[in-house]
Order: structure tokens, then C-alpha cells, then sequence
């Protein structure tokens, strides 16, 4: 296990959505991924970089997640409702009661992401005043991700999601991974500040760094060159794909 001393941190895995996509009724991220669960992936990333507690958050197919991810020391909170990121976020609250650091947020449907990038991240976090750090990427076709609008300094001032964004916005092809460290105290504040008022009537996690941005913290990125380590598993082909990454690095 890897000791980082600038700072405390636990992480959240958000691990609730269904994977209609998948084309298949087991929920997406018990997925085999050579041999293994797609969601051991990133619960094995937030071991390497020395997560003190590392809590998933479930929802479809809650029950057997559980049983299918036989780590005594992780806890599971359920997300009964499917209400967006920032909603799913939110029920590990009581998790973090007291706890002053770090939040590191992975995706279970992300099991592509090195536990080297994961610390560089952590790194850049603590070496800066953010109250986010939002890891990014570059794609030669954004279409679909959450673009990362920033000012001249390069400070993030929002993530805007697709179905949201301006014709301008669109062309930004720097997108949003999904991947966070954010501090605790302000991270369960901001979601407290969020709304719903977009197309999807849902609670973007996204919009923590306008809630950041207006209560006066800076947003940082730290940006992945390696867009297919931040890949999203949403469909069969995506699975193989991820596949023989995996096996190229061995």
C-alpha cells in the first residue's frame, strides 16, 4: 500500500447505474473484465494509492454486489433512487461525518485507470488551493462527455454536459472523466447547493464546481494523456476493447 503523506483521503466509488447498454440483466459493473468484476478494478486503484476508507455506492442489483465483491473492509451505501452523480454522492454522507481531508471519487464502469494516475492526481491536488481537481482528458471527438469550460488562467469555472452545452461549448474537446478529488467539508455542502433544473431533471455531481466557483474556491484539472485509461464500459464492444488493453499491459 502506498503511503501519501500531504494529506488525508478516502474514496467514493459510484457504482449504482443499471448498463442498459450492456445488452444484458446483470448489472454493468460485475461485467467480467478478464476474469475479474469490472468493479474490482477501481476498489484495487483506491487500495494501491492508500485510501483510508473506500465506500461503493450501489443501487441496481444492489444485494448482489455485495455478495459479489468479498471485501470485508468496504462499506456499501445504497442509492435507491436513480437521481443523477451528485445525488448518488450524497449517500455516503453519513460515512464522512468528522472526517476533514480528502474525497477521491472513482467510477465502477472506469476499471481502466492506472493507480499511478490516481496518485498523480492526488499529488497535483494537494499541491495546490483547490477546492476540486477534476482529472481530464483530450478527445479528438468529444460528443457525448461534459466539456471543461475554463477561464484564461486556466482555473475550471464549469463542466457542461452535452445535452447542455452551447453550439461554442461543443467545441471544446477537453472532457470531463468523471474522476475527482474534492475536500470533504465543501464536497457534501456543495451537493447540499445543487439543483436539478436541466434536461435530465437530474443532480449533476458536474455542478459542484460552479457551486465551488461562487462561494470563491479555484477548480483545478489535472489532464490523463491516455484517453483509453478514463474509457467508460457502456456497451459489449467497450468491454472487449478494455479487454485487450489489459492484456497488452501484462
Amino acid at each position: 500500500m502506498t503511503e501519501r503523506k500531504k494529506g488525508r483521503f478516502s474514496t467514493i466509488i459510484l457504482a449504482a447505474g443499471k448498463g442498459t447498454r450492456m445488452k444484458s440483466s446483470l448489472v454493468k459493473v460485475l461485467h467480467p473484465l478478464c476474469g475479474r468484476p469490472m468493479l474490482t478494478y477501481p476498489v484495487a486503484v483506491a487500495r494501491e494509492v492508500g485510501s483510508e476508507v473506500i465506500v461503493i455506492v450501489v443501487g441496481h442489483q444492489a444485494e448482489l454486489v455485495k455478495e459479489s465483491i468479498t471485501d470485508k473492509e468496504l462499506i456499501f451505501v445504497e442509492q435507491r433512487e436513480q437521481l443523477g452523480t451528485g445525488h448518488a454522492v450524497l449517500q455516503a454522507r453519513d460515512n464522512f461525518l468528522g472526517f476533514d481531508g480528502t474525497i477521491l471519487i472513482l467510477c465502477g464502469d472506469v476499471p481502466l485507470l492506472m493507480s499511478s494516475t490516481a496518485g498523480m492526481l492526488l499529488d497535483y491536488h494537494f499541491s495546490g488551493n483547490w477546492a476540486v481537481t477534476v482529472l481530464t482528458t483530450v478527445l479528438a471527438d468529444p460528443f457525448g462527455y461534459g466539456r471543461i469550460v475554463k477561464g484564461r488562467g486556466g482555473d475550471v469555472l464549469k463542466i457542461v454536459e452535452e445535452r447542455d452545452a452551447t453550439l461554442e461549448e461543443k467545441k471544446v474537446r477537453e472532457i470531463n472523466t468523471g474522476i475527482y478529488c474534492v475536500e470533504s467539508r465543501f464536497l457534501f455542502e456543495a451537493i447540499a447547493d445543487i439543483g436539478n433544473k436541466n434536461v435530465q431533471g437530474e443532480y449533476y455531481l458536474t455542478d459542484i464546481i460552479e457551486v465551488a466557483r461562487k462561494k470563491g474556491y479555484t477548480v483545478g484539472s489535472f489532464m490523463t494523456n491516455d484517453p483509453a485509461e478514463v474509457m467508460g464500459i457502456n456497451t459489449p464492444d467497450d468491454l472487449e476493447r478494455a479487454s485487450r488493453i489489459i492484456e497488452g499491459r501484462s
